[in-house]
């Protein structure tokens, strides 16, 4: 869904348009106001806004939003503390991609850019009306320190996106060049676009880029913070004069006046405090929620709309994720035992209300999802790879266990139990033991979430069935968000979402070096050779349809490696809002962006009598 700009979307590959020359340069490049994977881009540089907005939409009132948990950081680019929700209202990228573009991005601080034919390097053009908040012009001195700030000191995802970002040299004080390493990449220029904070060096000369803190950072986003109490809440204000507000790609957007989010520590809670009316949208991931949680009046009068919205996105991977640093996960044969205990054909029917379908690949949804059995060029690739992989690589594509949906299908189980005796696994006194170490077997779940234990409770009581002493503990999110970065855990859920490009973030995902690193998405720990040799070739594909037997062949190799125990996913986006807001009738592909709605006064109107009427009804 997308909400709000984020730092951490991801980057995709470009799309050239018109020659120019490169200066001081003889590589010839292509010259553009924006980047796209495949074929042309959907908006010409003349286009007036974005199909899915209305450019009239009026300015003005609140919206209300939720959080979980706390912050105590307005930093979002570092590591340490807890940064707040929302805070990628305030900064920009040189480009951005609307939500109905799911392989494009267009210029925003950077009007064009140049990108080598070679791709060597990348040349951003920048607008000179761009402006931070307190009126100073955006350089590419800005550019070349924000580079260096986030490569040297930021989050893990940015050291590994820019890896292969040499340098950035200053051509003006609009004009900035980046030159790239390693094989050609087709994704560089746009992770460079589109995921670059632009940051003031004027704004750091006296403070500190690697701590924590509560003063908030100069942005030169539509949104500045307003006011805030540390892990209670943050409000927004629109910037009446923000630069950017007349742009094709800005246009009908960013209508709000203010932005608020209110903290919730208990999730239990969330749904409660909706109907209440003390956040205006939701966005349900509770399938019990969904079927049965929103009978209230205040639904039933018609002043909160709820929909169901088919999903178009790329749905990634969704799982319990197994720690593969500790020794007693490192058997393939266990990890792919454990996996016939989770009954998803049960829990669909009895706890989802038949709102899920079970995922089988890391790239579910998506073109790149390996089916059937591999042919062609991705067989050819694999080939390169036989004896390192495990040889069901070259069979048909993986598949999860399946039950009959009775709660008392044996067949899972009896498969579970014949994988771990071949494999030398023995149960003793009711123990599931390990061969190599003796000791029985325990796992501890861990989660932030109370409501995952509906989830994990059947699935407990199966592993205890094979002789596994699994517990879950629930701690907050603090906690958890700690333990994670520290990869202080047994089995955690997580999810990997994924683009229509996939690229430099697999290094994050999956790569070797990066489980080596507090802090990355790879909490598996992953250290394969051949998932490592995989990820570059992707990066260095030439072109889509070259990328595409790359991905599928790294997904069969993910899959049947059984480093996660695959979940589900919902292909409907399951919204809630109260009936205040003006939208248009165009729903993006890429989910649902509220930067484009607005408080329509009318509606606010009517809800507001309704309420009142809902209030005498009810004494």
């Amino acid at each position: 869904m997308n909400l709000l700009k984020s730092a951490a979307s991801l980057a995709l590959i470009s799309f050239l348009v018109v020659p120019a020359l490169a200066s001081a340069s003889d590589v010839k490049t292509t010259k553009s106001h924006g980047l796209s994977l495949a074929g042309p881009l959907k908006y010409p540089a003349d286009f007036p806004h974005l199909d899915y907005v209305n450019p009239d939409a009026p300015k003005g009132g609140q919206i209300k939003l939720s959080a979980l948990g706390g912050f105590d950081n307005l930093n979002p680019f570092i590591s340490k503390g807890n940064s707040a929700s929302g805070l990628g209202l305030t900064f920009e990228t040189l480009m951005t991609q609307p939500a109905d573009s799911p392989s494009a991005e267009y210029g925003l601080i950077a009007e064009t850019v140049e990108v080598a034919d070679d791709l060597s390097f990348a040349i951003f053009n920048l607008r000179p009306e761009a402006r931070f908040h307190d009126g100073t012009p955006i350089t590419a001195e800005d550019l070349i320190f924000s580079l260096q700030m986030v490569k040297e000191h930021g989050r893990p995802l940015f050291r590994y996106y820019y890896a292969n970002v040499k340098e950035g040299i200053i051509l003006d004080d609009h004009r900035i060049k980046f030159t790239f390493t390693g094989p050609p990449n087709r994704e560089l220029p746009q992770i460079v676009g589109q995921l670059l904070p632009v940051l003031s060096k004027k704004h750091f000369e006296n403070r500190d880029f690697t701590s924590t803190t509560l003063d908030p950072i100069m942005g030169s986003g539509p949104y500045k913070i307003k006011e805030f109490e540390a892990n209670r809440f943050i409000e927004y204000e629109r910037v009446k004069d923000y630069w950017g507000k007349d742009l094709p790609i800005n246009k009908g957007r960013y209508n709000f006046d203010t932005y608020r989010y209110d903290y919730y520590r208990d999730s239990s809670v969330l749904l409660e405090a909706f109907k209440a009316g003390e956040y205006d949208f939701r966005a349900e991931n509770s399938a019990k929620n969904w079927a049965t949680g929103y009978d209230f009046p205040a639904l039933k009068k018609g002043l909160v709309v709820k929909e169901n919205i088919p999903s178009k996105t790329p749905a990634g991977q969704q799982g319990y994720v197994y720690n593969l640093r500790k020794e007693k996960f490192q058997d393939p044969a266990l990890r792919e035992a454990l996996s016939y205990a989770f009954d998803f054909e049960w829990l669909n029917k009895n706890i989802f209300y038949d709102q899920y379908e079970r995922t089988n690949s890391f790239f579910y949804n998506s073109v790149m999802a390996a089916t059937g059995k591999p042919e062609g060029k991705e067989l050819e690739i694999l080939e390169e790879y036989r004896g390192k992989v495990p040889e069901r690589v070259f069979g048909p594509a993986y598949e999860p266990p399946v039950s009959d949906g009775s709660g008392r299908d044996r067949k899972p189980l009896r498969a579970a139990k014949a994988i771990l005796k071949k494999a030398g696994w023995d149960v003793k006194d009711g123990k599931l033991i390990d061969p190599k170490t003796g000791k029985p077997l325990e796992i501890e779940f861990l989660a932030y979430d109370p409501n995952s234990l509906r989830i994990l409770g059947p699935f407990i009581k199966n592993l205890e069935k094979l002789g596994v002493t699994a517990t879950s503990r629930v701690v907050d999110t603090a906690q958890y968000t700690e333990r994670l970065r520290n990869y202080d855990f047994d089995i955690v859920t997580s999810v990997f979402g994924q683009s229509i490009s996939p690229g430099n973030e697999q290094r994050e995902f999956w790569g070797s070096a990066a489980g080596k690193r507090p802090g990355s998405r790879n909490l598996m720990g992953i250290d394969n050779p051949v998932v490592d040799d995989l990820i570059e070739r992707l990066i260095s594909a030439p072109d889509y349809e070259s990328l595409k037997p790359i991905v599928r062949a790294l997904d069969r190799v993910l899959t049947w490696n059984f480093y996660i125990i695959p979940q589900f996913t919902s292909a409907y986006e399951r919204i809630a809002y109260w009936n205040k807001f003006g939208k248009t009738d165009v729903y993006p592909s890429q989910g649902t962006d509220i930067t484009a709605w607005w408080v329509d006064p009318e509606k606010q109107r009517k809800l507001k009598e309704g309420l009142e009427t809902l209030k005498k009804d009810s004494n």
